[in-house]
């Protein structure tokens, strides 16, 4: 439960849910966090006279005074940030934060919007084609449908994010960079949209992330293309992909700079170890950040041609395993939250032994997602694909059907994107 806290009274601890101003007249990045530090309470003081916290028994701890060190569930002590692996624990914790909420609500299905969208999406796939073709001729790049297609694209994702997210799981191992481009625009929408940013931000912070890596143009085929892993050499090469893509967007008018900082930053890390301009902290920039975060998603859950990609879930903890060295601590914790602990395309077992794919989120049962089943009990495919709604779905005992594990799609030989209601792509 919320209530109003005189800025007075605010102490280091408590979890601020509201302000008595709009969020984006403040310099604070999230809709909702933990107090943790003089610092925090001293800007609090310089933009707000009264603010709504979360009860202590709202959070799952004890409530009063005396208790020692009180700080919601889901924050971590110096010791926890250090430790050096994710365990289910962590993601649990994350995903049953209070700020895991969602902020704007869902106002389409699933199956509404992907029909609503599935134009938009096949015309920005055919689009990232196109544009890295251009810059590889020397054509000028057209900015104008970028900005029609993201436009059209961070709509859908404030009417129902899980409908775009169904469609970054058709990838193509031999158009990787243009999808990837593609993928990359539409997790930094649905990031966004977590976060709280109107759409006016959000139109920004997905043209940066669609245009991030079209440097990569200019990158020679054979390295671009190369079937395993680069070498060191070509790993410098590879990095110019950076200062070539500013160079290519650099006088073309209308581009926002926050949506060039995503081009800039995508590769920064948070310590200082990324490139090309070494930045670390807040010199990276919030968006630098986010783009930071969703391409190092995308990446990790891509099949290459030297490499399976790892499940959306196992993903997720080894980003979870590098906040605060690679990423912004706090961003990297709501992106675990805005995707969930078990995200749109896990596979996952029951403890009924059904296998499932993850269809859609339940945003007010994080662990009860929405399934589209794969197998039966004894490992025999469904023919039909049934949906299953995990909160109301029981065991033949009549318990409740809940995930026991995820799986990786290498080890169980399922491809999550056959299970979901998504056409393919025609590339153009």
């Amino acid at each position: 439960m919320k209530r109003q806290v005189a800025i007075s009274d605010l102490r280091i601890g408590m979890y601020v849910a509201e302000l008595d101003r709009p969020w984006l007249e403040t310099p604070f990045l999230f809709q909702g966090f933990e107090v943790r530090s003089n610092e925090d309470l001293d800007t609090l003081k310089r933009y707000c006279q009264y603010v709504y916290v979360l009860d202590q028994d709202s959070l799952g701890r004890p409530s009063g005074r005396g208790a020692e060190n009180p700080r919601p569930a889901g924050s971590r002590t110096a010791d926890d940030r250090d430790a050096p692996v994710a365990t289910e624990a962590d993601l649990l914790r994350l995903t049953n934060h209070p700020s895991a909420r969602a902020i704007y609500p869902d106002r389409t299905t699933v199956e509404e919007e992907i029909t609503r969208v599935t134009d938009t999406v096949r015309t920005a796939n055919t689009y990232c084609q196109q544009m890295f073709e251009d810059a590889r001729l020397g054509r000028a790049l057209d900015i104008p449908q970028a900005k029609q297609v993201v436009g059209e694209m961070a709509d859908s994702v404030l009417r129902n994010p899980d409908a775009l997210t169904c469609f970054t799981l058709l990838k193509k191992k031999d158009a990787y960079t243009a999808e990837h481009s593609l993928r990359v625009a539409v997790l930094a929408l649905i990031f966004g949209r977590h976060l709280g940013f109107e759409r006016d931000m959000l139109y920004v912070l997905g043209l940066g992330a669609l245009l991030h890596d079209v440097g990569k143009a200019l990158v020679p085929l054979d390295i671009l293309n190369k079937p395993k892993a680069l070498d060191a050499k070509e790993i410098e090469i590879m990095k110019n992909h950076v200062s070539w893509g500013l160079e290519l967007l650099d006088g073309i008018s209308g581009i926002p700079p926050s949506a060039l900082e995503v081009v800039r930053c995508h590769h920064e890390r948070y310590d200082g170890h990324g490139y090309a301009g070494k930045l670390s902290g807040a010199t990276i920039g919030t968006f630098g950040m986010i783009g930071a975060i969703v391409d190092t998603y995308d990446a990790l859950t891509s099949d290459r041609v030297y490499r399976a990609g790892l499940s959306p879930h196992t993903a997720l903890k080894r980003m979870y395993e590098q906040r605060a060295t690679a990423f912004h601590s706090q961003l990297a914790e709501q992106f675990i939250q805005c995707l969930g602990i078990y995200p749109v395309g896990s596979i996952v077992q029951l403890n009924t032994r059904e296998v499932g794919v993850v269809a859609g989120l339940n945003r007010e049962r994080r662990l009860k997602p929405y399934l589209v089943l794969a197998r039966r009990a004894d490992n025999t495919p469904y023919p039909a694909m049934p949906a299953a709604n995990l909160s109301t779905r029981t065991t033949r005992e009549g318990r409740p059907c809940e995930i026991e594990r995820v799986l990786e799609p290498a080890d169980c030989g399922i491809n999550p994107a056959y299970f979901l209601p998504v056409p393919a792509l025609s590339v153009g």
